[in-house]
């Protein structure tokens, strides 16, 4: 992965952590608790002391179900945070988690550095938001909607669909004016998969590279690791960092993690088991 994200050169394998703001009152496993704008410029700040590479702040919860969310009410939540933080010197990369041109485009003028838009290009005007800016873009896989995702989840090969749809948001990308070399490209486990297609995906990241893009997964606390468990969401930090594990050692550059401190100490060791797979010696 060679990427300018703001001031910053993401250049080599990674693994790079990209911690999780969600100021939202209703995201499935900690909503309400960064709603409020110190809170979760507080928790940004938390996130860049235990190693995140970046930060995520969305406004609008994503999980299965939620209900849709005005792109006014979505700026007042996600622009007044954005602007604290780089008022306060804050120096990571902020992600905004946000299919709505409008938000990504007034976020980015309040000193957002990239968009992350788990529609993977729903909104029509969102591509030239990014190209005109200048800026990257997560380009996730998803099917439907927050509402009706969960019925869309049949597949014959997940993997292979999952790929041939990221391959047409690249191209929708690509049209608008987006540089490959400015994508980033997520396999949306929990986004319209069920347990087994999410494990499936996890298990077959891998296959995605031939996209030719760098690749995203955020498996933290997602209902996958529920099925296998039976722990309810803030029970699954050692899911998480299986997941996180699995995803390293298949070469996959960005994680999307609540909790840091331990997803980068996972993540660092399972880059490590990598680099001594392919050149043994000391460290």
């Amino acid at each position: 992965m060679r990427m300018r994200i703001g001031a910053r050169l993401f250049d080599g394998p990674g693994p790079f952590v990209m911690g999780v703001v969600n100021a939202t009152p209703d995201s499935f496993s900690d909503g309400g608790r960064f709603l409020e704008r110190d809170a979760a410029v507080a928790h940004a700040l938390r996130l860049a002391d235990e190693g995140a590479d970046l930060v995520d702040l969305g406004g609008e919860s994503t999980r299965p179900g939620a209900p849709p969310v005005t792109a006014d009410e979505e700026l007042r939540r996600v622009v007044p945070v954005v602007a604290a933080l780089r008022a306060r010197g804050f120096t990571l990369p902020i992600s905004v988690d946000t299919w709505k041109a409008r938000v990504a485009r007034e976020a980015l003028a309040a000193g957002a550095d990239l968009v992350n838009d788990v529609t993977g290009l729903a909104d029509p005007d969102m591509g030239g938001v990014v190209a005109g800016a200048g800026v990257p873009i997560v380009l996730q896989h998803m099917r439907g909607t927050f509402a009706d995702m969960a019925t869309r989840a049949v597949y014959a090969d997940v993997v292979e669909e999952v790929a041939a749809e990221l391959d047409e948001a690249l191209a929708r990308a690509g049209a608008a004016g987006i540089p490959r070399d400015r994508v980033v490209l997520d396999p949306g486990i929990g986004f319209a998969k069920d347990a087994r297609q999410s494990l499936e995906l996890l298990a077959r990241v891998g296959e995605l590279r031939r996209l030719g893009c760098p690749l995203l997964v955020g498996p933290s606390r997602k209902s996958f690791i529920g099925k296998v468990t039976g722990a309810p969401a803030a029970e699954r930090l050692p899911g998480t960092l299986a997941a996180v594990t699995a995803c390293v050692l298949a070469g996959v550059e960005l994680v999307r993690v609540h909790d840091v401190a331990a997803a980068r100490q996972a993540a660092d060791v399972a880059a490590a088991i990598r680099g001594a797979a392919r050149a043994p010696g000391p460290l």
